[in-house]
């Protein structure tokens, strides 16, 4: 954080010095801004073109009520096991001698490799009434199994697949909380659990925070899982009725899910303004507590949310696959569905970085007001989940260009406008690393501006936009519903092929594309881990 710092009071006052204010670089940061927020503006055009009474009336039907308690219920639902489940990982994984502590916290983070809507696919093909388990306990008497669908099928498995945020955000905090405060409250006599409960939790909040914050939005954006277990949420009715021509409906719905969106990042933003946070030793190097007889509980505990969350799906998965799809042998995939994903990730990728940029490189090498501005607005994008920007999109092309509805284009546009943040973000961390008075050198051997940016900035900074545009790929590998809602008809990408293989319950059909993605998904993660320095001692 030092080392940010010190290199943004340096960026700015090289800045500064220079006494031109950059205006080329804030148009076009000032361009990508507006490109950005576009779509969500046209929200508010759909929505003005529903009179005031029957806004109401929308707003207030029973329908649109429930679908905002279902929405409320499962987010809080979603968040509070994730919390259950990832706070207590943590402290294991950090803070005791639980055996194989290494192994244990790369497995227990794996889970993020899955998407949610495989997860859900799997389980409620495989769980359930006439599920495949069913099958194979019927011989011993068991005739039915409870059904994994509506509201706890959702909160199972978006608690399954999000919990890893909640877990790796902790055992950050963990390992930087003042461990002479947890050996001051033992000298009083204090249990460890005492002394947890009222030293460590109180330190942890802000990172219990963040990673519930994550773990909410998921949640409330997700499409996938809550469709598989038909239980109606924003996401899922916004979708629908936008293709029964409900624009109405679903442009209030979409700004009411926008509202819930920036409600969540204010109670998230308020709770870490209020937060006082402590410089404490490295927790890494404390004591550890001794688990004693409860070493096989906590074994235990591990190995079953492992077990549900990532093993099972895994052998599902190779399950159907080995299956086979009986006499009729045919290939369950083809190879054209994964270069159509791979051309729009890449191409996403692309144009995320180009346009990412120039606002990451105004906002990170000079101190202006615009600079921040256009950075913050370029997150716009993020916060909306996919079926918004899908549903912004689709309403936009059909009243103003219809050439662009359900082309590669607009696809695309759509995958830039989500992911953008994660191409600046990275970009920017790059540039403030870049000492300034390397390309102010390279001016005063006669380089111009462009020229010391291209010899000698851009090159220091490329690891920085390479990992930007790599996560940017991998996202839009995996996004399911401005996928859904805007790719041209008829073609088909892995995750089109694994959505319409749960349709049709064709099991063998979806193991091949769901286990490409898992392993794509999988790649993503362990280079993640590497590039950040992910410590897993």
């Amino acid at each position: 954080m030092a080392t940010e710092e010190s290199a943004t009071s340096s960026a700015a006052e090289s800045g500064s010095s220079s006494g031109s204010y950059p205006l080329g670089l804030t148009l076009l940061s000032a361009v990508v801004s507006t490109v950005v927020v576009l779509p969500l503006i046209w929200l508010f055009v759909a929505a003005g073109d529903v009179a005031l009474p029957n806004a109401l009336d929308l707003l207030t039907r029973d329908t649109t009520v429930s679908v905002f308690v279902n929405s409320a219920v499962m987010v809080t639902g979603v968040t509070a096991f994730s919390i259950v489940i990832g706070v207590p990982l943590a402290y294991l994984t950090v803070r005791t001698n639980l055996p194989g502590r290494r192994v244990w916290t790369v497995l227990v983070t794996l889970p993020l490799v899955i998407p949610s809507y495989i997860g859900a696919f799997v389980f409620t093909a495989t769980f359930g009434q006439r599920g495949e388990l069913q099958n194979v306990l019927a011989p011993l008497g068991i005739e039915s199994l409870p059904a994994v669908k509506g509201l706890e099928g959702a909160i199972l498995v978006l608690t399954l697949y999000t919990y890893p945020y909640v877990y790796i955000t902790t055992r950050a905090g963990l390992k930087t909380v003042d461990t002479s405060l947890i050996d001051a409250a033992r000298t009083l006599r204090h249990t460890r659990l005492q002394a947890v409960r009222r030293v460590v939790l109180p330190q942890l909040r802000p990172s219990i925070a963040a990673g519930s914050l994550l773990t909410a939005l998921y949640a409330l954006s997700d499409f996938g899982t809550p469709a598989i277990m038909r239980y109606p949420v924003f996401t899922t009715v916004i979708k629908s009725e936008t293709e029964t021509g409900s624009m109405g409906l679903a442009s209030l719905l979409s700004l009411q899910l926008l509202v819930v969106t920036v409600f969540i990042l204010a109670v998230e933003s308020r709770m870490r303004s209020t937060e006082k946070f402590t410089s404490g030793r490295q927790g890494g190097r404390s004591t550890l507590a001794r688990l004693g007889h409860w070493k096989w509980p906590a074994l235990a505990f591990c190995g079953s949310v492992v077990l549900v969350a990532l093993v099972v799906p895994v052998v599902v998965l190779v399950g159907w696959l080995l299956a086979g799809p009986g006499s009729n042998w045919r290939i369950p995939f083809e190879l054209q569905y994964l270069w159509n994903s791979m051309s729009l990730a890449v191409g996403a990728a692309v144009v995320a970085t180009l346009a990412g940029l120039p606002v990451a490189y105004l906002s990170a090498k000079h101190d202006t007001v615009v600079g921040d501005l256009f950075e913050r607005v370029s997150y716009v994008g993020y916060a909306a989940p996919g079926v918004v920007i899908g549903f912004a999109l689709v309403y936009l092309t059909t009243r103003t260009v219809p050439e662009l509805y359900h082309t590669l284009p607009i696809l695309v546009f759509a995958y830039v406008v989500r992911f953008l943040p994660q191409s600046v973000g990275s970009t920017r961390a790059s540039f403030l690393q870049v000492n300034p008075s390397l390309p102010e050198a390279a001016r005063t051997l006669g380089r111009s501006s462009v020229g010391a940016f291209r010899a000698i900035t851009l090159p220091l900074a490329a690891p920085g936009l390479l990992g930007g545009a790599a996560l940017v790929f991998l996202t839009t590998m995996k996004e399911l519903p401005a996928t859904l809602m805007l790719r041209p008809s008829g073609y088909e990408t892995v995750v089109t092929h694994i959505w319409q293989a749960h349709k049709n319950q064709a099991f063998y059909d979806a193991a091949v594309p769901a286990l490409i993605l898992l392993g794509v998904s999988a790649v993503s993660i362990f280079v993640i881990l590497s590039q950040e320095g992910y410590d897993v001692k």
